[in-house]
């Protein structure tokens, strides 16, 4: 299978998780636990590639230590394809957490949505507006 198709392929596989999350009323139990299986799925998948990436690079080790060289090592399209499957796994398993959370804080689904679709855009800020809003009105930090 080609870097094109599996790209494909994982870019399909978290919405299973994330349409879990988003439909889940309170964070369901069964909801967050397929969210998980997807993080962990896709972990496995970040861990094969790792694996095959320096298996089969037989040249030096990429130096990750410098921006000029972290930009050459993801100009490499199957170092990239497994620097995007590290997103997807991370991304999803802090929307498993956050729908976990809002469910024992209860926290409205409504309020929830907007922290998941931003945690699936832009990881970060998903995170941070949940973060913000979980202290704001529910008191936790």
């Amino acid at each position: 299978m080609s870097d094109e198709q599996l790209f494909g392929l994982v870019n399909a596989v978290p919405l299973a998780g994330w349409i879990a999350l988003l439909l889940a009323p309170l964070a369901q139990a069964r909801f967050v636990a397929i969210a998980r299986v997807v993080a962990v799925v896709l972990a496995v998948g970040y861990a094969v590639g790792v694996a095959a990436a320096l298996a089969g690079s037989g040249g030096p080790m990429p130096d990750l230590t410098t921006l000029s060289g972290l930009a050459r090592a993801f100009s490499e399209p199957h170092v990239m394809l497994v620097g995007w499957v590290h997103y997807l796994a991370f991304d999803l398993w802090v929307g498993a957490w956050e729908a976990e959370e809002a469910g024992h804080l209860g926290m409205p689904h409504a309020a929830l949505v907007p922290c998941l679709v931003l945690t699936f855009l832009a990881g970060p800020i998903g995170l941070l507006l949940f973060l913000a809003l979980r202290a704001r009105q529910w008191g936790s930090a």
